[in-house]
């Protein structure tokens, strides 16, 4: 991954007090402004390319187009899964986009919510008064680093949930169909929905201004090339099982998300530095909530982080205008979305991971700049994110549109 940046005038980073009160509750707090606010001043991602054969599969994904100058970040964290060594990988990628050797990077890795987490460290940073300007990266070039398969010593491997917790994130969405009662109708469904409303908004034109056109060996990419036109009932019907020997064996090309490569990147700051320094707004970070469920069932994790996140900030599901929960496969998303009781109008609006792909750090901010590019497009206030976690985690959190 490339972080390219425009330069622009060099403003020495601004050290402030910690935030001396706790998260605000309630609509009407969170929809106040406040001069300590960590708030998103840039939300843009790259195309998504399908990893092994699409647009990226023989170079690294580039972020451009920030119009910051380097020298006033105070920190970088790279949300990625699978690359060897990812924090040599990152640092490297920021020195040779011209960003100061002084400027310090890290990575975190929480698998399918990495991205998530990578601006909930950032934004935790700026409330804590250690950091005034950050960059939140999510990353996965899934044709370079496809998921290694994890080992543990015999010992660990007793325990019937550490054993659960390894296995591969086809199986768990076997596990969850064949306990929870999800049908392939049901699955495919729910799939027929995201490929429907991707290609709409993809015929639209919606994504283009949520991405940032990458140029690869002289050719401009500008459009996700991991959405299917012509995805019908009948032709998500007619696909074989791709685990044939687990549970239901429903999961199908069709009706999971698909593996690819693609980055996002959040610039957070405070309230106070942003109109200080003429910044454009787009968004606010409220807070978020990570959950632990049993690994075999690790899908149905939105089912509890979404209620926790709203329970801490005193919102209720209607509080919300769009929901950006991930589609790694249509068992636990189905199940997610029927449990929780939240109207399918309100979540994935343009299509989920099923149609667009799931790169594994990329998604957690990509869920973020979707969503709020959407309540740009809307007018809504509230944006809920979340997603499930391999291992038996999830997480979601909640930002607030301020383009409007």
């Amino acid at each position: 991954m490339i972080l390219s940046t425009s330069l622009v005038h060099r403003i020495p980073p601004i050290v402030r007090p910690a935030s001396s009160h706790a998260a605000p509750r309630g609509l009407a707090a969170i929809l106040q402004k406040n001069p300590d606010d960590v708030v998103i001043t840039f939300a843009k991602r790259t195309p998504v390319g399908r990893a092994k054969k699409g647009q990226f599969r023989d170079a690294p994904a580039t972020l451009e187009k920030t119009k910051l100058d380097p020298s006033k970040i105070d920190d970088i964290c790279v949300g990625t899964c699978h690359p060897p060594s990812p924090l040599y990988v990152s640092r490297a990628a920021a020195l040779a986009a011209g960003i100061p050797h002084d400027v310090p990077i890290s990575t975190v890795n929480r698998l399918c919510s990495s991205g998530l987490m990578a601006i909930r460290s950032i934004a935790h940073s700026i409330q804590a008064g250690e950091t005034s300007l950050g960059l939140a990266v999510g990353v996965e070039s899934m044709s370079l680093n496809p998921r290694p398969t994890p080992e543990v010593c015999e010992t660990v491997d007793k325990s019937t949930e550490a054993h659960d917790c390894i296995q591969p994130m086809g199986w768990t969405s076997e596990m969850v169909a064949e306990t929870y009662k999800v049908s392939r109708q049901i699955q495919d469904k729910y799939a027929l929905i995201s490929h429907e409303r991707a290609n709409k908004a993809l015929a639209a034109g919606t994504f283009q201004n949520e991405i940032i056109p990458v140029e690869i060996k002289g050719t401009l990419h500008s459009k996700d090339d991991t959405i299917r036109p012509n995805v019908s009932a009948e032709s998500l019907a007619s696909l074989k099982p791709v685990f044939p020997t687990w549970g239901e064996a429903s999961t199908t090309a069709g009706n999971a998300s698909g593996v690819g490569d693609g980055a996002a990147i959040c610039i957070l700051t405070t309230r106070e530095r942003a109109q200080r320094e003429g910044l454009s707004i787009v968004g606010k970070w409220v807070g978020s909530a990570i959950v632990g469920v049993e690994p075999k069932y690790m899908g149905i994790s939105p089912v509890y982080a979404v209620p926790k996140v709203l329970s801490q900030l005193g919102l209720t599901k209607e509080d919300i205008d769009v929901y950006e929960i991930n589609e790694a496969f249509a068992s636990q998303f189905a199940h997610c979305v029927e449990e929780l009781k939240i109207p399918i109008e309100k979540i994935n609006p343009n299509g989920g991971s099923i149609a667009i792909s799931h790169p594994l750090g990329m998604t957690g901010v990509r869920q973020v700049v979707t969503g709020l590019a959407e309540l740009q497009r809307s007018g809504g206030n509230l944006l809920c994110t979340s997603m499930c976690v391999g291992s038996g985690m999830g997480a979601a959190a909640v930002f607030v549109n301020e383009a409007r």
